[in-house]
């Protein structure tokens, strides 16, 4: 017992539970079962209130009015999954009565059956063998009844001159039995459940706190490696750099990658996140200084020399690098739709790639030129080097470049005037949109949905989404690449949280943040919509 976990116990008994209510209904309840159920018990008082309760009052036995007539309906069925033979009334074999029914201070002035479930149950009362009414007792034959069939018996009953007036009566008592039934076979009375009887509200109960138990269990366990790391788990502490717009989802699944992996530590921060091409500027100068830093010797085994990479730092881009950096090898990571948002009071929602390409260049400079409101426009942008800049710049403008910028600080600009200003970020630059009236400017998708204050603004019609983009309609997209310095040790930090990313549960990160993980397209190797 020793080696058995709590969580094991739970789950255990989360299995026997629901075996146990199967055995209990399929096997033990499951047996012939004969019940009743009393479906009305009244007297002809208790309804003097009724406009025709004088004909209640009225009813007479052989001449005489009756006194205190009260009017019972007994319902018998066959409540278990077999069937009842008329062989299995446990009766002498020469008695024909199967149930008898007594009434405690009454007498039975007459009966009559009322309801048959099916019609083929009705020549087993043609017989006044064993349908007899004796004072105060009502004897019933022995129905066979097949799972599920019943009849209904209405009987007439008179008060006891000995029993005393104004008090109420004791229920009937239903006497008989079944041969192999439950509990001896004695005859059962039942309810009318409107969801589910006794025993099953029990086990529904049961299965309630089991889940709740493995629910507790889960929430507070401990995640971390009990004695050997996961494969992709490594020590060590890695530096991420690179585009401001795949921060946030980078940042998401660094800070799961550390919770399992403990020996794992993750740097994020505002000084490495300054955008794509920084991103690979600090990682670039990060490899150079390592290899000028070594001794000759150890150079020619290091990534300056064509051997294994920096372990501890990884770029994150928006598209693939230029020219010129021979040794940062990419890594495709997700599809990264992009996004225009505007302030709210410009009044516009859509625009054509022609209205965008003029309002970048300046010659429409007012929102009323494109059917929105007479506010002038004002071009919010990052810094050049932003993958979503240049992403923007390269296919939705185009490749032309933007207009002169006019005002250093976005927050000075002249807001009677039409003007372009830049920031270094995408946070920064929502909440600059969000606060300029007029403002236009570009992020990826996920962040400017969650923005306040802003609206995307569909292109051409077709807003951001996956589809768009493969069908290409949408066209502000964008591969995010993943960089190294080199190929990294297979056992080093930077190579086990890049394979956590792009294999592991870290991709689970980027559809929150508004990334397609690269598995998931047609060509994952490409990393692109589909052709």
């Amino acid at each position: 017992m020793s080696g058995l976990s709590w969580e094991s116990m739970v789950a255990a008994l989360g299995l026997a539970i629901p075996v146990g209510a199967a055995m209990w209904e399929f096997g033990f309840a499951g047996r012939k079962r004969l019940g009743y159920r009393v479906q009305m018990d009244t007297t002809a008082k208790n309804a003097d209130t009724h406009p025709h309760a004088g004909v209640l009052r009225q009813m007479q036995q052989n001449g005489t009015s009756l006194l205190d007539p009260s009017f019972v309906l007994l319902r018998i069925q066959n409540s278990g999954w077999t069937h009842i033979d008329a062989n299995d009334y446990v009766v002498r074999d020469d008695d024909q009565v199967g149930i008898r029914i007594n009434f405690p201070g009454r007498h039975v002035d007459g009966m009559v059956v009322t309801e048959l479930s099916h019609d083929y149950l009705r020549p087993c009362f043609d017989d006044a063998a064993g349908l007899r009414m004796a004072d105060g007792q009502i004897e019933l034959p022995r129905v066979p009844l097949n799972r599920g069939t019943h009849y209904k018996v209405l009987a007439v009953l008179e008060r006891d001159p000995d029993f005393p007036t104004g008090q109420d009566f004791p229920d009937p008592v239903v006497v008989a039995g079944i041969k192999g039934g439950v509990r001896g076979g004695r005859i059962k009375k039942t309810e009318s459940h409107t969801f589910a009887s006794r025993p099953v509200m029990v086990f529904i109960a049961l299965l309630v706190l089991v889940a709740a138990a493995q629910s507790f269990t889960s929430f507070t366990r401990d995640d971390a490696p009990a004695q050997a790391a996961p494969v992709d788990c490594a020590a060590g502490t890695l530096t991420l750099s690179g585009s401001t717009a795949f921060r946030a989802a980078v940042a998401d699944a660094a800070k799961r990658y550390v919770k399992k992996c403990t020996d794992a530590r993750i740097t994020i921060t505002d000084d490495t996140f300054k955008g794509s091409v920084a991103g690979l500027d600090s990682l670039e100068a990060a490899g150079k200084k390592r290899a000028e830093t070594t001794t000759e010797e150890a150079a020619d085994t290091n990534a300056g020399a064509g051997g294994p990479g920096l372990p501890d730092r990884l770029a994150f881009t928006d598209g693939a690098k230029g020219d010129g950096r021979p040794r940062l090898l990419p890594r495709p990571v997700a599809l990264s739709l992009f996004t225009l948002a505007v302030n709210k009071d410009t009044g516009v929602q859509d625009l054509s790639l022609k209205q965008l390409r003029q309002i970048y260049s300046g010659d429409i400079t007012n929102w009323r030129q494109v059917n929105g409101n007479d506010v002038p426009i004002h071009l919010v942008s990052r810094h050049p080097g932003s993958g979503t800049r240049s992403t923007l710049v390269q296919q939705v403008l185009a490749g032309k470049e933007l207009l002169e910028v006019t005002s250093g600080d976005c927050a000075s600009m002249d807001r009677g005037r039409p003007g372009r200003c830049e920031v270094g970020d995408t946070a920064t630059l929502l909440d600059n949109v969000a606060s300029i009236p007029g403002a236009l400017g570009h992020s990826e998708a996920g962040a400017a949905l969650t923005h306040e204050g802003v609206q995307q603004v569909r292109i051409s019609g077709y807003p951001a989404t996956v589809e768009g983009a493969d069908a290409g309609a949408y066209p502000y997209w964008q591969t995010e690449f993943a960089y190294t310095y080199g190929e990294p040790p297979a056992d080093s930090v930077a190579a086990g949280f890049l394979r956590y990313l792009t294999e592991g549960a870290g991709k689970d990160s980027l559809p929150v943040h508004g990334h397609r993980p690269c598995s998931e397209l047609e060509k994952p190797l490409l990393c692109r919509p589909a052709d």
